[in-house]
């Protein structure tokens, strides 16, 4: 019942995108009792069939790449398979601190199937900004770029 109720407030709104009094009026949000976006919708609705190889992302500049619906999907099945064997459970919280890299979107993507809360940080945090956000945040884990360096304005306090 989830991706239904998701997919009719989705269509009512986009029905009603030039009419904003009907749109306000009309609109309800959804009773989503079990409703997981990575899994219930990206990946059974925008990644499969025709839409499977339309472009997802598309990162330009330094590092460019891309990636469709269908590899997105893919690829964050096998990240939540890994963070899964890792330890991740339902509710924890991950701190990633990635750049704009397709790693990023997988992550996220990964996370949300897991249930796993993800808080995004800048590599340009200090220590003591790490600190606060692992304290504050109880982060139980961490996802970072392998060339941050113990040296490096973030790296993680001890």
């Amino acid at each position: 019942m989830g991706a239904e109720a998701f997919k009719a407030a989705r269509d009512f709104l986009f029905a009603h995108r030039t009419d904003y009094r009907a749109a306000h009026a009309g609109f309800r949000w959804p009773q989503l009792e079990h409703f997981n976006y990575a899994l219930d919708w990206f990946d059974v609705e925008l990644a499969r069939g025709e839409n499977a190889n339309r472009l997802a992302l598309k990162i330009i500049g330094d590092g460019a790449a891309s990636a469709t619906l269908a590899e997105l999907s893919e690829r964050s099945n096998q990240v939540a398979n890994g963070l899964r064997a890792l330890g991740v459970k339902r509710g924890e919280r991950i701190l990633l601190m990635l750049g704009n890299v397709v790693p990023l979107w997988e992550v996220m993507l990964a996370a949300m199937k897991l249930g796993a809360v993800v808080i995004p940080a800048s590599t340009l945090l200090t220590p003591s900004d790490l600190k606060d956000r692992f304290e504050r945040g109880r982060v139980r884990h961490l996802i970072a770029n392998a060339g941050m360096r113990r040296n490096s304005p973030a790296s993680i306090p001890r």
